[in-house]
């Protein structure tokens, strides 16, 4: 099963451990899980996302390059790279998470990802990650520029319920939970003090936008 898993990802560990760390989620009875290697690889692939945006677009400014890194370093972005190399397929879950339909959860699937460029990086280095990585990004993002990627979602909210309702959203933070490092939000979207949609994000702008993309696709469905 691993070597199949290498064959899709294109590189083969010398250290077939590194390699089981990278996909055991935490739910897995194991002494050890991939949350430390998911750490560094989130940081590692920051990096490379942000160079290659750096040197991709040499004209745009800080901001036009944040919002188009925080549009592909996300778990959602990440979790659509571990699905070009079936990563959910390989992971190590608990039978709980598995009745939980865990093999499909972006979250997971994010996190194994980050988990194994971490592995890939404490093995091989940068330039071994990088090559990988932005193989896959180029795969899945046919197109890489601010208009196809950045989607406002909060701002097509505001614009929508303006023009429908007269009225602009409200959010909430609803709660907010895990380590400083590795916080977890959870905001609601409300119209006239009624909740329409909550979203969890690692941030609370990250919530807010998954909470209006939710939104949004509530009310546009109840037109149809």
């Amino acid at each position: 099963m691993l070597k199949e898993f290498e064959k899709k990802l294109g590189y083969t560990f010398k250290d077939k451990n590194l390699l089981k760390e990278a996909l055991t989620h935490k739910s897995f009875k194991s002494p050890v899980n991939n949350e430390r290697l998911e750490f560094l690889g989130d940081a590692v692939l920051d990096l490379i996302v942000g160079e290659y945006l750096y040197k991709k677009f040499p004209k745009a400014n800080e901001g036009e390059l944040s919002k188009l890194r925080a549009s592909l370093v996300n778990e959602e972005g990440f979790a659509k790279l571990a699905d070009k190399i079936d990563i959910g397929k390989y992971i190590f879950i608990s039978q709980a998470e598995e009745n939980n339909q865990g093999r499909n959860k972006p979250s997971l699937l994010s996190n194994a990802f980050e988990a194994v460029m971490g592995a890939i990086y404490l093995e091989d280095g940068l330039e071994r990650v990088r090559d990988i990585a932005l193989n896959l990004l180029e795969k899945t993002y046919p197109k890489i520029d601010l208009d196809s990627l950045f989607k406002d979602y909060k701002t097509a909210l505001q614009e929508l319920t303006q023009a429908k309702y007269g009225v602009t959203p409200e959010y909430k933070l609803l709660n907010s939970s895990g380590p400083d490092h590795k916080k977890e939000f959870e905001v609601a979207v409300t119209l006239h003090g009624k909740t329409i949609s909550t979203a969890n994000g690692k941030s609370k702008k990250a919530a807010q936008q998954e909470a209006a993309k939710r939104a949004l696709k509530i009310l546009k469905a109840g037109d149809e």
